[in-house]
């Protein structure tokens, strides 16, 4: 169901530049403050094509998508990136310490994807995308003319044949450690019967989106742009690939994440949760300045504990000593509610519908124009942010949600539906800098 191919990637030249002075994190959480310091780092650094800046007098011509082409073409004329020569599939490790301790190595391989729709079936969304990053990926790709970045993709390989298959040469081509403290390992794998292997073994498969919906919808903006400018196309011209990273959703390493819920439009407290416990029971958690930390910890673990068992959320309101949990108790009649809204049945089971449909929507009045335009609604990764966003006093009420179940993922994704925009945070992200994929 899906087809994938080895490519001939572009790497940075070791014997020119320090790995770790041109590694970046992905585009999307790098700050204005990180963007500055990466690039002051090096003059090499991926950020300068990746996240290029803005600068005065840019215009439809000059500006900072046509400085990324410029510096990518220099610096593969100058040998400081070098292309390689033959196809290959690049082996891709990530090693890091959990805040509990554990140690974990998330592992996949990096190839190229054959574009189609989602309709086609081979490969699913798991989520709602929003249209401002696409049009900003776009005009970045056209200018490039290569994925800068590989898109996280993830297949169902319960007996791990994938990875039986790949056979991993005695040195790797890249290992550098990132400053979160990531170690990222890349093997180079040209041994043309394991390509043949893999490519084998994942034609059968689906594949769904992890990380990466706008870019793999940009992408097929892009194969449709040079489509219409070279009517005389092939149909395996290199336009018509993505290149991805794909990991085994069967691994016990690979882990996912929430991503919260912070309001910052002013909230009637008291009615709020008046309609919370009409469907839900709430367990209250209160704390002074001696337990803050420790009754944190246990509301937080408790989020988790409940959420195995049934929907359940946190929720912290600005200057209240007191952090609560809500249960749901009244399944059917949520359910009413939600079959009055044509939520399919699968779409039930997710913490986060109820939230968006019922609690944000009905509740405190967002609409769905809101929602997705984070319009007095935003949505945070890390949970400590969460938190201080209250102790700062920048917002008014915090939704802290659970970890999504890679179960339920799966299901929403196989019948075709989406889950609400920014439901999942797949750690660590992937690290750009380490394989470019061109498109000419």
């Amino acid at each position: 169901m899906v087809r994938i191919s080895a490519l001939e990637g572009v790497t940075y030249n070791a014997g020119k530049v320090n790995i770790s002075e041109v590694i970046a994190p992905p585009y999307d959480v790098i700050s204005p403050a990180e963007q500055d310091k990466l690039y002051s780092i090096c003059d090499y650094n991926v950020v300068r094509l990746i996240l290029g800046k803005d600068q005065p007098g840019d215009n439809e011509s000059e500006n900072k998508y046509s400085r990324s082409a410029e510096c990518f073409s220099r610096w593969l004329s100058g040998g400081t990136l070098v292309k390689e020569d033959k196809p290959c599939i690049y082996y891709y490790i990530q090693n890091y310490t959990t805040s509990k301790a554990e140690v974990i190595s998330r592992k996949g391989f990096i190839a190229r994807n054959y574009i189609e729709t989602y309709e086609e079936g081979g490969v699913l969304p798991h989520e709602h995308t929003m249209g401002g990053p696409k049009q900003d990926r776009l005009k970045l790709m056209k200018a490039c003319k290569a994925n800068l970045s590989p898109l996280f993709m993830a297949y169902s390989d319960p007996d791990k044949e994938i990875d039986k298959a790949l056979k991993l040469p005695e040195t790797p081509l890249i290992d550098v450690v990132d400053d979160q403290g990531i170690q990222n390992i890349v093997y180079f794998i040209d041994d043309p019967e394991v390509i043949a292997k893999v490519t084998e073994l994942m034609k059968d498969k689906q594949v769904f989106i992890a990380d990466g919906h706008h870019r793999y919808e940009t992408s097929i903006a892009y194969r449709d742009f040079r489509r219409e400018h070279d009517p005389g196309y092939g149909k395996d011209d290199a336009f018509n690939w993505v290149m991805a990273f794909y990991t085994n959703l069967d691994d016990e390493n690979l882990r996912v994440f929430p991503t919260h819920r912070i309001v910052t439009k002013e909230v009637e407290k008291a009615l709020l949760i008046e309609n919370l416990e009409k469907y839900f029971d709430s367990v209250r958690y209160n704390f002074d300045a001696a337990t803050k930390e420790q009754v944190k910890e246990k509301f937080v673990n408790d989020i988790e504990d409940f959420a195995r068992d049934t929907i359940a959320f946190g929720v912290y309101f600005k200057d209240e000593n007191s952090y609560y949990i809500f249960k749901l108790r009244e399944k059917e009649a949520v359910n009413r509610v939600l079959d009055e809204k044509d939520v399919p049945e699968v779409m039930k089971k997710l913490d986060l519908t109820i939230l968006h449909k019922i609690v944000l929507s009905d509740f405190m009045g967002f609409s769905q124009d809101d929602q997705l335009k984070q319009n007095g609604v935003k949505y945070l990764k890390k949970e400590k942010e969460a938190f201080e966003s209250i102790e700062n006093k920048q917002a008014e009420v915090v939704f802290i949600m659970a970890t999504p179940s890679i179960r339920l993922i799966k299901e929403v994704s196989l019948q075709g539906y989406k889950m609400p925009q920014k439901s999942t945070y797949f750690y660590p992200k992937l690290t750009s800098g380490l394989v470019i994929n061109p498109l000419d």
